[in-house]
């Protein structure tokens, strides 16, 4: 059974959270300082109920409501809030995924009472951070993330065998992950409405409209029950994180500040799970290169967010790169095994206990008291 943790308006929730003054109120996070002249990150929920949403213009958003408030954003902000969550949801012992900033996904077995799990973990967040989350429950990924948009705000709601066909049928095709405006405007020529007309397909047609990706829908859309107990935890094939910018840029120190906070995010939890990496992916997207996607396997495994920061460019410059100009970007570390081995020489032995004490430090008084001097460029968009 997998439960999808969805916050709440992730990052205005936090700014309300931070400041009561603006709790109910509409209120708006901008990619940069002028409210006039920047791009709604984040909407809060009573913004929402104006129609104001994500990616529109600031300037149309304050026509809607002139009294709107308005706040620059604060990435570092939202990640040690994000990262702090994921810490807490770990508690629980189960395998957790970090889907992207604001979800979270947790393979809970198949734990008999999954509802009374998610209500504790909604108190937990709520009572650490005054903010809020939404949880799916259902037997895949696909079910679990639709199933966690269906009570937002604060809302739980399972997806079982018994309430699947009464739940896809409410539910539009467009609320599936991955069904973009294209997606949409193929199944509206296939007169596909909603889930349950997906549901109704034969693979055959999924496979003829979606190719494999085709398969795997139909898979998730019939697959309903809970999974099998899986005994201990195992460790994780992969370690990453992504970051979706508010705009695009090709201001090389903006990027390459980013990939250093990614790193150091990876290898963050690298060390958390004992574990060291020798595989580098990058991925990068943007409007001139389109999705750009590559890995380097190196000889010597780290958990050094300075190594793999260094690798990841390496990697960047290999793919012809230069000043690309980039709206998401993304570190994964592959090729895991549990870290064993001390370190042979004196510097690696320096560096080794001098990352054990900035996770000491950081542990006890959070994520953001020590961090590379390069990464606070995050924090100005360019």
């Amino acid at each position: 059974m997998i439960l999808h943790i969805d916050m709440d308006a992730f990052f205005a929730s936090i700014e309300q959270a931070v400041n009561p003054r603006l709790k109910g109120k509409p209120l708006i996070v901008g990619s940069r300082g002028n409210k006039l002249h920047t791009v709604v990150c984040a909407a809060s929920y009573e913004a929402k109920r104006l129609g104001i949403s994500s990616g529109m213009s600031t300037r149309d958003a304050l026509r809607i409501c002139p009294s709107l408030e308005f706040v620059p954003a604060e990435q570092g902000k939202y990640i040690w809030t994000s990262e702090q969550v994921l810490g807490l949801i770990k508690e629980h012992g189960y395998p957790v995924d970090y889907v992207s900033i604001d979800e979270f996904r947790l393979d809970v077995g198949a734990l008999k009472n999954p509802v009374s799990l998610a209500k504790r973990i909604q108190e937990q967040i709520y009572a650490n951070f005054n903010i809020t989350a939404s949880i799916g429950i259902a037997g895949n990924c696909l079910l679990a993330k639709l199933a966690s948009k269906l009570n937002k705000p604060n809302g739980i709601a399972e997806i079982t065998s018994e309430n699947l066909v009464q739940v896809l049928n409410n539910t539009s095709a467009d609320s599936l992950c991955g069904v973009g405006v294209k997606t949409e405007s193929l199944l509206d020529a296939k007169g596909i409405k909603t889930c349950l007309d997906l549901y109704q397909k034969s693979p055959r047609f999924l496979e003829a409209l979606f190719g494999k990706n085709g398969l795997n829908l139909y898979a998730s859309l019939h697959s309903v029950e809970s999974l099998e107990v899986s005994g201990e935890p195992e460790k994780p094939k992969s370690i990453g994180h992504s970051y979706t910018l508010p705009r695009s840029t090709k201001t090389p120190g903006f990027i390459r500040a980013w990939i250093r906070l990614l790193s150091e995010m990876v290898a963050q939890r690298l060390r958390q799970e004992t574990l060291v990496s020798e595989t580098v992916h990058l991925w990068l997207n943007g409007p001139e290169i389109g999705n750009f996607g590559a890995q380097k396997t190196f000889q010597i495994a780290t958990d050094d967010g300075s190594e793999i920061y260094t690798r990841s460019l390496k990697i960047m410059v290999r793919g012809g790169l230069k000043e690309p100009k980039i709206r998401a970007l993304g570190v994964t570390c592959g090729g895991l095994k549990v870290c064993q081995e001390g370190a042979l020489f004196e510097e690696e032995k320096r560096r080794d206990r001098l990352l054990k004490v900035m996770d000491k430090i950081n542990g006890r008084f959070g994520d953001s008291t020590i961090y590379p001097a390069q990464v606070t460029l995050t924090r100005k968009f360019q």
